[in-house]
C-alpha cells in the first residue's frame, strides 16, 4: 500500500525555502515510490534506473543521447545501463552504420515493469490528491510544467 502519512510535520517545513521544500517533497515521493515497487517485485530498481528507463520508454535513443539529457554522470549512466541489461530490462544494440555508437531500448519485460511502476505512481498521486485536493494537484503540476527560464 502506498502512503503519504510519512510527511514531515508542517511545523518543520514552515522555515524552508522553495528549493529545500521541492527537495524534501521530491525525496519523500521518490522514497515512497521506490518502496512501493520493491514491496511488490523481486527485482530492485533504483530511482536512477527508473529515470533512465523513463527516457528510453517507447524510444530507442543512443547512449550518448542519454548521457547528454540525463542529470547523471556519464560513468554512472553506463553502470546503470549495464545493471538494467543484467536484469533483462533493456537491450543494448549497435547503431546502424556506426561502429562506435550504441543504442538502448526497453525489453518487453522492461516495458511491463515500467508500466506497472507508472500505475503505482498514479496511485501515489491519487493519495496525494486525497490529502491536498485534486485541484491543488492540478495547479501544482501546471506550475511545475511552466518554463521557469532559469537555466544557466
Amino acid at each position: 500500500m502506498i502512503g503519504v502519512n510519512q510527511l514531515i510535520p508542517t511545523s518543520e517545513l514552515q522555515n524552508l525555502d522553495l528549493i529545500d521544500l521541492l527537495s524534501e517533497r521530491h525525496s519523500l515521493v521518490r522514497k515512497i515510490s521506490e518502496k512501493a515497487w520493491n514491496n511488490q517485485s523481486e527485482i530492485h530498481i533504483s530511482n536512477s534506473e527508473w529515470y533512465i528507463m523513463s527516457r528510453v520508454y517507447k524510444k530507442k535513443p543512443t547512449i550518448s543521447y542519454i548521457t547528454k539529457n540525463v542529470e547523471i554522470s556519464r560513468q554512472a549512466i553506463h553502470k546503470f545501463i549495464n545493471k538494467l541489461a543484467e536484469k533483462g530490462l533493456v537491450e543494448i544494440d549497435n547503431v546502424e552504420n556506426n561502429k562506435k555508437e550504441k543504442c538502448i531500448q526497453l525489453t518487453a519485460f522492461g516495458e511491463e515493469c515500467y508500466e506497472k511502476n507508472e500505475a503505482l505512481k498514479a496511485e501515489l498521486e491519487k493519495k496525494i490528491a486525497e490529502k491536498i485536493g485534486t485541484e491543488q494537484v492540478k495547479i501544482l503540476k501546471n506550475l511545475l510544467k511552466l518554463d521557469w527560464d532559469i537555466n544557466q
